[in-house]
């Protein structure tokens, strides 16, 4: 629970506040742009909330904060606001929230599909998500796109009898995984078109992307969108395998059609398939001049 007396200095006067325990995952800015803003080594309040959507946009921040480093002092609206998640992003396809420290603050998301719901890497494991997925015909599949995103994965594997699938570089955080993905070709799942396994070694030798109707991919931790400059990148500074193959997987997705980027770190962005091919060529071309 964040304390006001440990507050980050850079704050400024009011009801929401970040303190020192805050790890600079990111979270907060992506939910809430409008009041949080990044100093350099942890997150800050550079504008209060103004109006109703801020405020809201600001509690999902503090209810999603994976260390609990925001607070308010002023009326809190989080017992409301938790059932804003998991949040559509479209169609059927949602962010979890309730990020988890496990996966130093990774995204998550969830799918509602007819023949079977998915998690893509795991949030924290919460009695809301619980509930939730209870009330829509629980979790068929967990999708683990590398060993840093792993969570709570166990947790609701358990609960709902789901299959957990991780690549066999990656099998050692989670050794019990019911579906290992060998190899590096690319394999739709089972007899469901509608999934792609995609394995991208680079930040890690056992990461894998999937694609969903040719229209969503979850990225993991290879390739985010930049909401500042509205541009796909990928992270050199956290690439701990190799950025080569990084920049070789990265240009195998040349060979896939989509429009949504969701990514386990980095902010999640959407543009029209000819725009992401043409930036995704651009993005290849500086990693493979890097």
């Amino acid at each position: 629970m964040a304390d006001r007396k440990n507050i980050v200095p850079e704050n400024v006067a009011g009801d929401f506040f970040v303190d020192t325990t805050c790890i600079d995952c990111d979270t907060c800015r992506q939910l809430a742009p409008a009041s949080f803003a990044e100093s350099g080594e942890y997150s800050y309040v550079y504008s209060q909330p103004k109006t109703d959507d801020e405020r809201r946009a600001a509690t999902r921040a503090l209810l999603c904060c994976p260390t609990g480093s925001i607070g308010c002092d002023g009326k809190n609206l989080a017992g409301e606001v938790m059932n804003d998640f998991p949040m559509v992003m479209d169609e059927n396809v949602y962010y979890c929230g309730f990020n988890s420290p496990k996966s130093y603050g990774g995204n998550s998301y969830y799918i509602q599909d007819p023949e079977g719901n998915w998690l893509i890497d795991s949030p924290k494991y919460t009695n809301h998500l619980v509930s939730y997925f209870e009330e829509h015909g629980g979790l068929n599949y967990i999708f683990l796109t590398h060993e840093d995103d792993v969570a709570d994965a166990d947790k609701y594997a358990e609960h709902f009898g789901a299959r957990r699938l991780i690549h066999e570089a990656a099998f050692k955080a989670c050794r019990d995984a019911e579906i290992v993905i060998s190899g590096f070709s690319d394999k739709p799942f089972g007899d469901n078109r509608s999934f792609t396994i995609i394995p991208t070694p680079g930040h890690t030798r056992g990461h894998m992307v999937l694609l969903y109707k040719n229209k969503f991919l979850f990225s993991g931790d290879h390739l985010y969108f930049s909401t500042q400059d509205q541009h796909l990148g990928a992270f050199k500074d956290y690439c701990w395998y190799s950025w080569p193959k990084q920049a070789e997987s990265m240009s195998k997705l040349l060979n896939f059609e989509f429009e949504w980027v969701l990514p386990g770190h980095g902010s999640r962005g959407r543009l029209e398939k000819s725009e992401m091919r043409n930036q995704l060529k651009e993005l290849v071309a500086e990693m493979k001049a890097a």
